[in-house]
């Protein structure tokens, strides 16, 4: 499925053209061009290869799935290469979509998957549509506002699911078996969203150097705001690995310091039980003894246990150990 879209001095002029007709547009005065693929095949990048002129390299690249986030440089393009990520909160996963960009100076062709949004992304450009008279720049820059802010609105969840994970770490009642499952899946969408979107700080980076012809100048306070969100996302995402490893540790401190407590009233009440079997086991003997066959004797056993008993208890009571 292919969309296409002409825009000239600003304004939409036509949609759904040709893809043979690109090249024509592009030689008009004040036209910049959308193309948009889903899912697109072989054949199809090599007509937009033979449209716009683009290097082979990048055409390949955009045939290939599990791209590295990049801006790769050619002598007429600009290859992109992203990734738009959404988390699911019931199970802690994190979904990634790759997303690819051919950027020419009047010409911007979008590759991705059905998964991608970018109806999210055509809303945001007629949102902003009064920037529509800087071209190419005006496309890129709501495409790539649009990931990131995505990535930082998936850092913000896992800050929410790290929390809610601290307070099952307290609970009153144990969740360890919860705690370590959800921390073990939110570290893994932690360490997956580190690899998106710690490039993207050198994709933007690249994108803010004043030597590329295909970027206004006047779009650059935009595209430094996307890097400003960039560089957020990634210090966040950073303290949450932390973050994550840390409710790790203090989890399996805190079912030590529960095993220690179980094992202190265990020896508690051990040592209470046995005092009686002693003194019972003494009072037991075959030999003869103070109270030996005396009704009396029977009683003076019995206040020993008790006393032995209620001594021990209040002891451990005392030091905290039951």
């Amino acid at each position: 499925m292919v969309t296409t879209r002409l825009y000239r001095d600003g304004t939409i002029e036509k949609e759904d053209f040709p893809v043979a007709d690109i090249s024509d547009h592009l030689l008009e005065n004040g036209c910049t061009v959308w193309a948009d693929f889903v899912s697109p095949s072989a054949q199809d990048l090599a007509d937009i290869e033979e449209e716009l002129g683009l290097h082979r390299l990048a055409v390949e690249d955009a045939l290939h799935s599990f791209q590295r986030p990049k801006l790769d440089r050619y002598d007429t393009h600009l290859f992109l290469a992203a990734y738009a990520v959404k988390l699911d909160t019931t199970t802690g996963a994190l979904d990634a979509t790759e997303v690819k960009a051919f950027i020419t100076p009047h010409a911007l062709v979008t590759v991705h998957d059905a998964d991608f949004d970018m109806a999210a992304v055509v809303e945001r450009w007629t949102r902003d549509s009064d920037l529509a008279v800087h071209g190419v720049a005006y496309l890129l820059w709501g495409l790539l506002d649009h990931i990131v802010d995505g990535h930082f609105e998936t850092v913000q969840q896992l800050d929410g699911e790290i929390e809610s994970l601290e307070d099952a770490l307290f609970d009153d009642q144990p969740r360890d078996k919860e705690v370590q499952k959800r921390s073990f899946e939110l570290r893994k969408s932690l360490v997956r969203l580190r690899r998106v979107v710690l490039p993207m700080r050198e994709v933007v980076n690249t994108v803010l150097r004043r030597d590329l012809d295909t970027i206004d100048p006047a779009m650059m306070p935009y595209f430094q705001d996307v890097y400003d969100h960039v560089l957020r996302a990634t210090e966040w995402t950073e303290s949450l690995r932390d973050l994550v490893t840390t409710i790790l540790e203090t989890n399996i401190s805190i079912q030590g310091n529960r095993m220690n407590m179980i094992m202190k009233k265990v020896t508690s009440w051990a040592a209470i039980i046995a005092v009686p079997t002693a003194i019972t086991g003494f009072f037991g003997q075959n030999l003869a003894f103070a109270g030996f066959g005396t009704g009396w004797g029977v009683w003076m056993s019995i206040g020993f246990i008790a006393a032995a008993s209620v001594a021990l208890y209040l002891g451990f009571k005392k030091w905290d150990w039951i």
